[in-house]
């Protein structure tokens, strides 16, 4: 089936305990309730977001936990959330996949 295409504000925990909420358009199957972000899509807006404020933090370690609703991603923006009561509001991801692209061609038998 062909995925939709929908805004996630995604909450994304970067090394050493610092959180990002990023409102990002992902990839989205309504079947399987899978939200697909791309990993060379994500690293350039964290860059980007953390280029003035923290970049020393730039290129650590992250992991995507979650999702939370429009109204607390726009509060925590907005700074008005502190981050222990944000991550009561976190919808955490039951399962997390990594895909990798295998390029076509014949490969031997393994």
């Amino acid at each position: 089936m062909k995925t939709k295409v929908r805004k996630f504000p995604l909450v994304i925990h970067i090394e050493p305990q610092q959180l990002l909420l990023l409102n990002k358009q992902c990839k989205y199957c309504t079947n399987c309730d899978l939200i697909i972000a791309k990993k060379q899509e994500l690293e350039p807006l964290m860059a980007v977001s953390f280029s003035q404020s923290n970049p020393t933090i730039i290129g650590n370690n992250y992991f995507v936990m979650g999702t939370v609703d429009r109204k607390d991603w726009k509060e925590g923006n907005q700074n008005s959330l502190p981050p222990s009561e944000m991550l009561e509001r976190i919808y955490i991801f039951k399962d997390v996949w990594n895909f990798e692209v295998i390029p076509a061609g014949w490969y031997p038998n393994q």
